[in-house]
């Protein structure tokens, strides 16, 4: 499943699905529940696109529903997006960037934006261990991440028989200082988990402009309380050509 919505991400953040100057947010997310819907497959929430750039506008949304934005070049975009099969779910979120004429790769700060959420992915997973509860992973990773200047906020959750499953919340994008309850449960051996998370970095291309960086990548904590992917995380941006 983590295979097939790599794959699909990588076809639509691409010159397959979009043409700068022409293509719109609205369009990349009907292609996916298009592709979703051919291939047989189910989602329990729709895809969203979010484009951003040093001229545009940020939106928060992103779906179907939203007014499309163009996408042009030099622009970042960000994907959500999970399916269901066999009963199981998962959510991925991943980043693209539109290539400008002459351009080989995003600019440095374009890749330092990706390379802090990296870091913030590296850190829960170092934090999270059988036993701590979802509240106490939140408040180490957090304590690192602000001591190494980085402006973050993570929101993990399980995943599996369902999207956002039972068992312990690490935070949420609105509640980086715990979550009573759901924060306060236990993480077990055998489990698994959406490690989400989004690191905000000024951008000095942009004039100083923050750019937004969404990963989520599905992850599993073993039977000896290692935590791994589930397949493999992002580490470079889906280029559009």
């Amino acid at each position: 499943m983590m295979e097939i919505v790599h794959w699909l991400i990588a076809r639509a953040f691409s010159n397959e699905v979009i043409t700068p100057g022409k293509t719109t947010s609205q369009d990349v997310v009907w292609w996916l529940r298009q592709q979703v819907a051919d291939l047989g497959y189910g989602t329990w929430f729709q895809p969203s696109v979010r484009v951003q750039g040093p001229g545009k506008r940020e939106t928060a949304g992103g779906i179907a529903e939203d007014a499309p934005v163009v996408i042009e070049r030099g622009d970042v975009l960000h994907v959500d997006f999970g399916i269901v099969a066999m009963r199981l779910a998962t959510d991925t979120q991943h980043m693209g960037y539109v290539l400008k004429p002459g351009e080989t790769g995003p600019p440095a700060g374009i890749l330092q934006a990706l390379k802090n959420a990296n870091r913030m992915q590296d850190v829960v997973l170092e934090k999270m261990r059988p036993g701590m509860t979802g509240n106490e992973v939140l408040k180490a990773s957090l304590e690192v991440i602000k001591t190494e200047g980085i402006k973050g906020t993570v929101y993990c959750h399980p995943i599996g028989d369902h999207g956002h499953g039972a068992g312990p919340l690490i935070g949420l994008w609105d509640r980086q200082t715990g979550v009573p309850g759901r924060g306060d449960v236990l993480l077990l051996p055998s489990t698994w988990y959406s490690i989400e998370l989004a690191a905000r970095t000024p951008v000095p291309e942009w004039g100083g402009r923050e750019l937004f960086v969404g990963q989520e990548e599905d992850a599993v904590l073993d039977e000896n309380g290692k935590m791994s992917w589930v397949l493999r995380r992002q580490t470079e941006y889906h280029l559009v050509k």
